[in-house]
């Protein structure tokens, strides 16, 4: 059975395909840590206003310390569609 011929790359494509930067696979060093900080810290306003509502931070916000609980919260899930 006959072999098919080799082709060789002109040296014009082995000159480009060492010019090429590697390519970084991953996400940035800042996404997990911000991730986990806005999931706890989330946690820790609606935690924190079940258990002391009469906070003088939290007294005047009411019903909205739970909103901004779960827009951290929601915030952390964003962040995490960039992890890698």
């Amino acid at each position: 059975m006959p072999e098919s011929r080799i082709r060789r790359k002109k040296a014009s494509a082995v000159a480009l395909d060492d010019s090429r930067k590697p390519v970084r696979v991953g996400s940035g060093r800042w996404v997990a840590p911000t991730m986990v900080t806005l999931f706890v810290v989330g946690l820790v306003w609606i935690v924190v206003w079940y258990i002391a509502p009469d906070n003088a931070l939290m007294r005047p916000l009411t019903f909205w310390n739970v909103v901004i609980g779960f827009v951290l919260i929601g915030a952390g899930f964003v962040t995490a569609t960039r992890w890698k």
